[in-house]
């Protein structure tokens, strides 16, 4: 699934590319795409005749701002990718992939297309009358943006001080932190040397905040080196992300550790596959 560094560079890759995007036209070749209430008419009955303007991320959502003629805010159009959602800006007209679910079409004969093959990933419209988290119930629970002042180590220490659950399990948890998935959460508690398994509450203030910096650190290099690609994920143009080749830890399961060449092992933790280095990460 797409996380911070790779939803971050597909925002950028929107506002890029899509500068004065007007939707003339919008078909839903998927109805179960559209996760807003009234389903695809209603979605596009609400977005065509739109320019798209700024692009925000909230953790793991796209939230493209919806401007009239006139340049009024009519609304919002969110997304999450969820795991192979990904987007493709199209300028000449070809025959979309049977796994094309929405597409866009601008007054100028280009188009975004928005393709995912495991069908997933769902779109809303948001009314410029409503905070789009009281319409998209997910971002209302997102924790801080590691980037935020929020996300401290202070404010670790009192959301983890009763949790018995691994370090592992929380960071993946959207509510303690956004945007922190499975890659992102090995290569930081590796940068931090910090055993997977240790008890969240377990951790203490100094502690906390090596794994902040490192967290911030790890998600900096990647959204430099635009995100991860190991299987799906690409942007808006078709390019794979750097960052896989650079990981210390994730998917390297039986090599050796860059560092102290100890064996990385890869085991199961909070149901997920967690790899990391005994040596260390005590």
């Amino acid at each position: 699934m797409p996380e911070l560094p790779e939803v971050e560079t597909v925002r950028k890759g929107l506002e890029k590319l899509l500068k004065d995007f007007y939707i003339k036209k919008i078909d839903v070749l998927k109805e179960r795409s559209i996760a807003s209430l009234g389903g695809s008419k209603s979605f596009i009955n609400n977005i065509e005749n739109s320019y798209i303007g700024k692009w925000e991320r909230r953790g793991k959502y796209l939230i493209g701002t919806l401007n009239t003629q006139n340049k009024n805010r009519k609304g919002f159009l969110v997304v999450h990718l969820r795991m192979t959602g990904q987007f493709k800006l199209i300028n000449k007209q070809t025959t979309p992939c049977a796994h094309t679910r929405v597409r866009f079409f601008d007054k100028g004969g280009k188009e975004l297309r928005f393709v995912d093959i495991r069908n997933f990933g769902q779109m809303w419209y948001v009314p410029s009358t409503k905070l789009v988290s009281e319409t998209v119930s997910g971002i209302k629970r997102l924790g801080p943006e590691p980037f935020s002042d929020e996300f401290n180590s202070g404010y670790l220490e009192k959301y983890l001080k009763n949790k018995k659950r691994s370090i592992k399990s929380a960071l993946l948890d959207q509510e303690t932190v956004a945007g922190i998935g499975n890659i992102y959460a090995d290569e930081t508690l590796f940068d931090a040397g910090i055993n997977p398994k240790t008890e969240s509450r377990k951790l203490k203030r100094e502690t906390l905040n090596v794994l902040c910096n490192s967290l911030v650190k790890i998600l900096q290099i990647s959204i430099g080196e635009g995100g991860t690609t190991f299987s799906d994920f690409r942007d808006l143009e078709g390019t794979n992300g750097n960052y896989g080749g650079q990981a210390w830890v994730y998917r390297r399961g039986g090599e050796r550790c860059k560092k102290c060449g100890e064996k990385i092992l890869r085991e199961k933790i909070c149901g997920r596959s967690t790899h990391w280095c005994p040596s260390c990460q005590k």
